[in-house]
């Protein structure tokens, strides 16, 4: 699977762990920064590019891609790349996680934000591949609201 993953200062350590995980998984990872930590960096220049390249794959392609974008909360990393018609992103900042799979299952999320400041590396890792290794149902109701999302 190929994987985008970008953030800001606030999540840039937990996202070069999470890079080196994720190719030990055996994925393509896709780094759209931050390349340096900069504390005055804007989250919205790279989630931006993480989102366009899981929009740009389509859902036609031959290849699963998905995203991966961290930031201090990860809820306006969430709505920067909502943003984009055809992406379904996805919270999760620790706790039950029960959420990542029905938002996998139930939303065919496309993007999974994670809120740096609030989960570990451990959960970070746990809900990254949880995202990853979890279909979504193809259920009938959940197709046809998802299309009601991108109309």
């Amino acid at each position: 699977m190929k994987i985008y993953i970008g953030t800001d200062h606030a999540g840039f350590n937990k996202k070069e762990e999470l890079k080196k995980y994720l190719s030990e998984l055996g994925h393509e990872v896709v780094d759209k920064g931050a390349f340096e930590y900069d504390k005055d960096d804007d989250y919205p220049d790279f989630i931006a590019l993480v989102a366009e390249g899981v929009v740009d794959a389509g859902p036609e392609s031959d290849e699963e891609v998905r995203g991966v974008i961290l930031g201090g909360s990860g809820q306006g990393e969430a709505i920067e790349a909502n943003r984009l018609l055809g992406i379904r992103t996805i919270v999760y900042y620790g706790g039950n996680l029960e959420i990542v799979k029905l938002g996998r299952e139930h939303n065919d999320a496309n993007i999974l934000s994670l809120g740096a400041r609030f989960v570990d590396l451990l959960e970070a890792k746990d809900a990254v591949k949880l995202f990853l290794e979890t279909p979504f149902s193809g259920e009938e109701r959940h197709i046809r609201r998802i299309v009601k999302l991108d109309n």
